[in-house]
């Protein structure tokens, strides 16, 4: 029995950690099983199938990770490496995020201080990170002055609105000699799309709204947004290569991530197979019966991921304030710079390319349905079927 285990897996015998070994070395030589075994699962992935051959590779943000400084400390090394494609955070992450961008102070504090206290002295609490009332303030001033700007003044997708706002605040880095402190700054640098699934649900999207009823003629067209986002995909596959999804959390943003799969599939009916690759970290529990807990398995059922790939799909159970560093480290140490495909300025052409692929394949009706993704004869509709029956 032992020879034949031997035959399918590696043998359990790390070597011993040293004095200096590099966090990559750690990752493969101690990583060996439970979450540390996953975690060195994902790094791999990641490095060595995720970015291989072009892939394009889109990253979703949930939780509190740019207040705790990991925009600054890993998310822009890993656009700078041109190892992110494309992006979809809670709106919360790029708000906090204009805090590093415009040199404003945070603080590392503590989580069992007294929050009656803080609010008396004008401190906000984010968890064990601490910082003034009027960081809130002076952000909540710098996005409204910036919306009124002349090319604010219509409606527009998320992407192209953390594009323009990604602007002002490079500018800001580049007067107060700054640079590369902010996610939104390296995104707009580097032609990253930044999409927010649910725009209203953040500081950002409360002064939008308050300038609405100063006649401001910003909003956020959120159906560009769904088809922008199938659409980045759809370019990925249909030159034949990958699309691979890079999860931290869950939520929204997973979700939205996700479905541009079932978007090219289901609604508008362009034959597809799904995501390539599928690495998520996460706390959140399958369940439950929650997106954030719902594995690449499940995903399967969907649409979402190719069933063909199943076997390179990780899930990593751990925080992602803890995942995120370690396997930006990993990464930048085991894979070479990759050029930046700077998708945002190929937006349009990628929009009209699944536009045109819709309207010629896409109907009103009902769309065929194909459990082993082959294809098959066109089917009656139900209705059809119905009226079939009735008439015998």
């Amino acid at each position: 029995m032992a020879k034949k285990l031997g035959e399918k897996f590696p043998r359990l015998l790390p070597a011993p950690a040293r004095k200096g070994i590099s966090t990559a070395d750690l990752i493969d030589g101690a990583f060996k099983a439970y979450n540390g075994g996953r975690l060195a699962e994902a790094c791999r992935l990641f490095s060595g199938k995720m970015l291989a051959g072009g892939g394009t590779v889109g990253l979703s943000l949930t939780g509190a990770l740019t207040p705790a400084g990991l925009g600054k400390s890993c998310l822009v090394p890993l656009l700078k490496a041109g190892f992110v494609d494309w992006i979809i955070s809670t709106g919360a992450n790029l708000y906090h995020d204009l805090h590093y961008g415009l040199g404003m102070e945070l603080y590392a504090g503590s989580p069992f201080l007294d929050d009656v206290r803080l609010r008396h002295e004008g401190v906000i609490r984010i968890y064990d990170v601490l910082f003034d009332y009027d960081v809130l303030l002076d952000t909540d001033a710098f996005v409204r002055h910036v919306i009124q700007g002349a090319e604010f003044q219509k409606p527009m997708a998320t992407d192209e609105f953390h594009f323009l706002l990604g602007k002002y605040v490079h500018e800001r880095e580049r007067r107060l000699g700054i640079p590369e402190h902010s996610l939104l700054a390296a995104a707009y640098k580097y032609g990253v799309p930044i999409f927010t699934s649910s725009p209203g649900d953040s500081s950002i999207g409360m002064n939008v709204a308050a300038m609405s009823l100063r006649d401001s003629k910003l909003a956020f067209d959120v159906n560009r947004d769904v088809n922008q986002t199938a659409a980045i995909v759809y370019d990925a596959k249909r030159s034949g290569g990958t699309s691979s999804v890079f999860i931290l959390g869950g939520g929204s943003p997973k979700n939205f991530m996700l479905q541009t799969e079932p978007q090219i599939q289901e609604v508008m009916g362009i034959e597809e197979r799904g995501h390539d690759y599928f690495l998520q970290c996460t706390d959140a529990r399958p369940d439950t019966g929650g997106l954030s807990g719902a594995t690449p398995g499940e995903a399967v059922s969907w649409g979402k991921i190719d069933p063909d790939r199943l076997p390179d799909c990780v899930v990593c159970y751990l925080d992602s304030t803890i995942s995120l560093p370690l396997i930006a480290a990993y990464a930048l140490t085991r894979t070479k710079p990759r050029k930046p495909k700077r998708l945002y300025e190929r937006r349009d052409a990628m929009f009209e390319a699944i536009r045109a692929q819709y309207l010629k394949v896409g109907q009103v009706d009902k769309v065929e349905h194909r459990t082993d993704l082959a294809k098959r004869k066109p089917k009656r509709n139900l209705a059809k079927r119905a009226a079939s029956v009735g008439s015998k």
